[in-house]
């Protein structure tokens, strides 16, 4: 039977508590201390009475849900919508400064690099538009800095583009994108210099939430890369998220046990989707998985400008990030 790897270390950023790694099997108590560990950060325990909390009683499940709840209340601003559309708090200064730091410590801020030099498969998570060109572009440089013996997969959905994106993508002169798999379609074609995909697939299911499309591109010198759109789990709730696109290119690629997973995204999104991966991916695979957030200062340059992060955005993802690791620590055997 095929045995589960050790614990590859998660990736926080530059300072503060590294978030779990995937775990050896049955090493529940394991993923647990990880977890702790993490949310045992002072900044976060004096964000949350800066807010007017009081730290959760209870065992490792309570915590995490009095968490959750009480980041629903004061850190919740997006309500439903898409993270463009959150609003943004009257915060004062110190408050200010208390959630930068916050954010700081829990990994939200600064890039740090792969943990090792190579990996089975390099990952790049889709999201807006601009995130997209900006993604694959430091995928496209990390190929020159750590070894991928098998595929990287550039994962999306058949998401229309929203009104701002497709504004971002005019002033860029970036033509042609209507969803946002076309937008990492056109970055791995500029990034990664290919014409022609060398295999498609896919299933038009009258819907973006049903749709899914699979795209590998092939050239000398290069591992095969391919641009995956996921249908959605709840199609008729939601469009495809990040846990629908991860399952869904598992599947495609026989992602097996010992495969090491280094995925890309925002160095905001890194904690939160990186217990997602480990959730839908180390958890069912028994895979290894690393995740680390764009570098600007070595990405190749894109036409976009970088976003603004607000102490607003700052804190709905730290929300996010308690609800992942709520989520994981639920999905542990024995929960």
């Amino acid at each position: 039977m095929s045995q589960r790897p050790a614990p590859q270390p998660g990736h926080a950023g530059a300072t503060g508590p590294p978030l779990p790694g995937a775990p050896p099997a049955g090493a529940v108590d394991t993923l647990d201390r990880e977890i702790d560990r993490w949310l045992a950060s002072p900044e976060l325990r004096g964000l949350v009475r800066r807010f007017g909390g009081r730290w959760p009683a209870g065992d490792l499940g309570a915590v995490l849900a009095g968490l959750d709840d009480f980041s629903a209340r004061h850190w919740d601003f997006r309500a439903g919508a898409e993270r463009p559309d959150a609003r943004e708090p009257a915060l004062d200064p110190v408050t200010i400064r208390l959630v930068r730091a916050a954010a700081d410590a829990l990994g939200l801020v600064r890039p740090a690099p792969p943990a090792h030099p190579g990996y089975r498969h390099l990952v790049v998570l889709g999201g807006l538009a601009h995130a997209c060109l900006r993604r694959v572009a430091y995928a496209g440089h990390l190929l020159s800095t750590v070894e991928i013996t098998g595929e990287v997969a550039v994962l999306g959905s058949c998401r229309p583009l929203s009104v701002p994106e497709r504004q971002v993508l005019d002033a860029a002169d970036v033509p042609g994108c209507a969803t946002e798999v076309d937008v990492l379609d056109l970055a791995v074609r500029r990034s990664f210099r290919v014409a022609e995909p060398a295999e498609e697939d896919g299933y038009d299911g009258g819907h973006p939430h049903h749709s899914w499309s699979s795209r590998t591109y092939r050239r000398a010198g290069l591992p095969a890369v391919r641009v995956l759109a996921a249908p959605s789990s709840e199609p008729d709730r939601r469009r495809a998220h990040t846990a629908d696109t991860q399952r869904f290119w598992a599947e495609h690629v026989r992602l097996r046990a010992g495969d090491r997973v280094l995925m890309v995204t925002a160095p905001i999104y890194v904690p939160f989707q990186h217990c997602d991966a480990l959730r839908t991916l180390a958890l069912p695979y028994g895979c290894g998985v690393d995740t680390v957030g764009v570098d600007p200062r070595l990405a190749v340059s894109v036409p976009v400008p970088e976003p603004t992060l607000t102490p607003g955005r700052y804190l709905q993802e730290i929300r996010s990030a308690i609800r992942s690791l709520r989520a994981l620590h639920a999905a542990l055997p024995g929960r």
